[in-house]
């Protein structure tokens, strides 16, 4: 589990092809890495990842095909920024919201304009999505804990402070970028409560939808 509060900006620095999918070295800046262990994991971008050598100034991690396949890992290069946090303690604070590192949809980046001294983004979410993301409500976009200050069908914004801008990579989108979305886990929590006795049923097309909405009372004509 993690917080979404990025903790450093690390580095791309290896992307190697192993057994059909990746292993990868990330540098880690100022990220202290003195209480990490093999087996630890660390968010990349929002993802899960867990190190598998640790050399020093970063760590290595193996990215499956089923990461490669649902998140933007497969946009990242050699040279490549990225938000890194790692896993909370018990001690930890808890600044952003509880965020698991398993990345729920991949979005893009439609729109970028000033803000007074904030930047204002617009995010288009895969439509599945949509029904998860709450005005007001917490979202993470690349492992960074974010509010939603508006949402239009599966588009939201954001308005990050030059704080945010500078500690993580943020200030490095533009129009058109692919970012990794994590919703709410409690929005993931509270869909599967609704279902009642049904979640028990196949889980093929089980999930809430309008219909089951009103047939229980949720929605009104």
């Amino acid at each position: 589990m993690f917080t979404g509060i990025i903790e450093s900006i690390g580095t791309i620095r290896s992307l190697t092809p192993k057994g059909g999918d990746v292993r990868v070295y990330v540098q880690t800046g100022k990220l202290d890495l003195g209480d990490v262990k093999l087996g630890d994991s660390i968010a990349v971008n929002g993802v899960c990842l867990t190190a598998v050598e640790l050399p020093g100034d970063g760590f290595w991690a193996d990215v499956s095909r089923e990461t490669l396949d649902c998140t933007a890992f497969v946009d990242l290069k050699t040279g490549s920024r990225v938000n890194l946090e790692k896993a909370l303690t018990p001690t930890t604070r808890l600044g952003g919201h509880l965020v698991s590192g398993h990345v729920d949809g991949v979005g893009e980046i439609i729109s970028r304009s000033d803000n007074a001294r904030a930047i204002q983004f617009r995010v288009r979410a895969p439509k599945e999505l949509a029904k998860y993301i709450a005005h007001k409500g917490s979202i993470t976009v690349d492992g960074t804990s974010l509010t939603v200050n508006a949402v239009d069908g599966a588009e939201f914004e954001l308005t990050i402070v030059p704080h945010t801008l500078s500690e993580t990579i943020m200030a490095d989108y533009r129009a058109g970028r692919r970012v990794n979305l994590e919703v709410d886990l409690l929005a993931r929590y509270l869909e599967r409560l609704l279902l009642g006795d049904k979640a028990a049923e196949s889980s093929k097309g089980s999930g809430i939808t309008e219909s089951f909405l009103a047939a229980n009372g949720f929605l009104k004509s």
